[in-house]
């Protein structure tokens, strides 16, 4: 188990990686270079040999090798992202990047997404060292670069140009996944990733003809747009259920006492209650128009304007997901990946989620393992380009009234001094059985 020590670096490391303000605006606005070397730094001193790898000048990644005792087994890889969100200091009840530690309780940019699980690997991995422990398999780390906005220069990086280094990887554990969730009448649930939904960016650009604000204008570009981003906000997507999701509700119901009825999946998650969010997100593709851009002067017509939909696909409905965006811009409106990656599917039966459940149920044997899919994207979509198959896994155990999922990019991120070293505790368990 985890010594003292670990559970006293865990605050530590996370309190220091949020005070290097690694925000990541997009557009390649964003230094990670000094997180990296920090955790570089942690990584050599407990005698691994981490290597710093750029595509961008700034934009570093961490990889690591920690050889196991069996080498015929399959390598794990454990990674993290270094980047962050941006924040508004104005806004927060403390600075963003202080790293502040008040009344038990880490805060700063990064406290949940994800600097603490890059601090409870690199407590995990010190540990060992102290105490001499190998893991059965090969254990790879990574710290990227980029999450939050393209990963070109993160795990798209690291995939496409240095393969070798995650030779033997075929599975990995990464973020959100085995945090509390509270289900408002007594039960906390552990929900597990094995899934993620694609991601599709999107650009749409209407064309009509330029003219006079004053005069009738029947191929006006603004009233194109309006007209396709409206059908697109309103359109009502059909039921498709993953394997993942069909396993989240059976469990879910099982927890409930409920007929896991698949034919009303709607009025099945309205009986599941407060639980019922972990899945409603997952159980459709989506479409929700986020960005408007027409225009530069009130009496003139445009002649183009441009929106951004942010669209999400379920494993194996990305065919009807590019069909239904051609059907609904029309004629008179294109659209094109701003930003596309794969959606992802991991078994829920694997001895490795077994394991998952295992030392989450040590640690919490009040908690209630259940798998979800994840309704946004990780690093873990780049690596599966190298046949990776990822999992969501960065325990945390929240007290209640602690909205984990509300403090992803939002206001006032923090997180439980008690909850890391849980977190350490629990990753410590799973990577000595894995």
């Amino acid at each position: 188990m985890a010594d003292e020590r670990a559970l006293d670096e865990v605050v530590t490391f996370t309190s220091d990686l949020i005070r290097f303000d690694t925000t990541n605006r997009g557009g390649g606005d964003c230094q990670e270079r000094p997180a990296a070397e920090y955790a570089a730094a942690r990584l050599a001193e407990a005698g691994l040999e981490p290597v710093l790898l750029e595509r961008t000048p700034g934009r570093t990644n961490v990889v690591a090798r920690l050889e196991g005792t069996d080498p015929s087994a399959d390598a794990l890889l454990v990674h993290g992202h270094l980047d962050v969100v941006p924040a508004e200091a104005a806004d927060w009840s403390v600075h963003p990047f202080s790293g502040e530690i008040r009344d038990g309780v880490v805060w700063g940019r990064g406290a949940v997404d994800m600097k603490n699980m890059d601090a409870m690997i690199l407590a995990v991995v010190r540990a060992w060292a102290r105490e001499g422990v190998r893991p059965r398999r090969d254990v790879v780390i990574a710290f990227t670069a980029d999450e939050e906005a393209s990963a070109e220069d993160g795990s798209g990086f690291l995939a496409d140009r240095h393969a070798d280094l995650f030779e033997g990887c075929t599975e990995g554990i990464s973020e959100s996944g085995a945090f509390t969730f509270h289900d408002g009448s007594g039960r906390q649930i552990y929900p597990i990733a094995a899934g993620e939904r694609g991601t599709a960016w999107l650009k749409l650009t209407a064309r009509g003809r330029a003219g006079h604000g004053s005069k009738v204008n029947r191929e006006n570009a603004v009233t194109r747009l309006a007209a396709a981003i409206t059908r697109i906000g309103e359109h009502q997507w059909p039921l498709r259920l993953t394997p993942t999701v069909r396993a989240a509700l059976g469990e879910l119901a099982a927890l409930y006492g409920i007929e896991p009825d698949l034919s009303d999946v709607d009025a099945l998650l309205d009986k599941l209650g407060t639980a019922g969010k972990l899945v409603e997100a997952t159980v459709r593709n989506s479409a929700n128009p986020t960005m408007l851009d027409a225009g530069y002067k009130v009496n003139v017509i445009p002649g183009e304007a441009v929106a951004h939909v942010d669209g999400r696909y379920l494993s194996g409905a990305e065919d009807e997901f590019r069909a239904t965006m051609d059907r609904l811009t029309g004629p008179d409106v294109d659209w094109e990946f701003a930003h596309h990656e794969v959606a992802l599917q991991a078994p829920v039966d694997s001895p490795t989620f077994a394991l998952m459940r295992a030392a989450v149920e040590e640690f919490a044997p009040e908690g209630h393992v259940v798998p979800y899919c994840m309704s946004g994207g990780t690093d873990a979509k780049q690596f599966s380009r190298l046949g990776i198959t990822g999992y969501g896994f960065a325990p945390l155990k929240l007290p209640e009234g602690f909205d984990y999922q509300a403090l992803f990019h939002g206001v006032d991120e923090r997180v439980p001094v008690e909850a890391l070293h849980f977190g350490v505790r629990v990753l410590d368990r799973f990577l000595r059985t894995a």
